[in-house]
């Protein structure tokens, strides 16, 4: 009963934790053709868990490592940036196995820089009980991935929340700035244990990914319809 408890516990912790990266797998996956939209939420999910344990069992010493958590957060608005203006695939000079291939190494360099401080609530959890760990964190899987579908469909209805997907990815890299002892003596006051860091970082991506597709004439409606267009061709591609 304790084990099963446990795990339990472990599920729902990931289960809450993986709110942004579920979100990160559906923004990554979004333009692919559907057959390879469900490869990739398969193997991004199942390889940020791999990944994730692998995290877990460093996590303590990876986060003592003065400006790691400053140079993730850095990354993370590179990707939150890359995903909002990501270009239509129009010319048709990336094969489908490229596209694939790359929205899953998106999905699991975002995956891995944005849970290295989730881990360490994921392992205090197991108390040092791996086989209890790896198997609550496969066992979660599958609602990652459901939870990934679910916003891929809301996409198809709500083209804007591209736009909150990346804000959250660049709220996230805010977190991980303030949460850097070795950055902390360097930010201003203001920006101590608040949200306004984050909340800054949030404009700022979505501002600049506003202007560039606005100057391209590409609106929320004019991404998901170019994204549609490009995993049509990606589609007669494989066929």
């Amino acid at each position: 009963m304790e084990f099963l408890v446990a795990l339990m516990q472990i599920m729902m912790v990931n289960i809450v934790l993986s709110g942004d990266n579920a979100v990160v797998i559906a923004l990554a996956a979004r333009n692919l053709p559907a057959r390879q939209q469900k490869q990739a939420i398969l193997w991004g999910s199942g390889g940020a868990i791999v990944l994730r344990i692998i995290l877990t069992i460093a996590a303590v010493a990876l986060l003592k490592i003065p400006f790691l958590q400053f140079a993730g957060a850095l990354l993370l608005i590179w990707i939150a940036v890359k995903l909002l203006i990501e270009e239509d695939e129009s010319e048709g000079q990336h094969h489908a196995h490229d596209n694939l291939l790359g929205a899953v190494k998106t999905i699991l360099v975002a995956d891995v820089v944005m849970s290295l401080d989730n881990t360490l609530a994921i392992a205090g959890v197991a108390k040092g009980d791996w086989p209890l760990l790896i198997t609550g964190l496969v066992l979660s899987i599958p609602l990652i991935v459901f939870g990934s579908t679910i916003i891929m469909k809301m996409i198809e209805r709500f083209p804007i929340i591209v736009y909150i997907g990346a804000g959250l990815i660049a709220y996230t890299a805010g977190e991980m700035i303030d949460s850097d002892a070795a950055v902390q003596p360097y930010l201003p006051h203001v920006f101590h244990d608040t949200p306004y860091l984050g909340i800054l970082l949030v404009a700022g991506v979505i501002a600049y990914g506003w202007w560039y597709n606005t100057a391209r004439g590409r609106t929320p409606e004019a991404v998901l319809r170019a994204d549609e267009h490009a995993a049509e061709r990606l589609e007669d591609q494989i066929d």
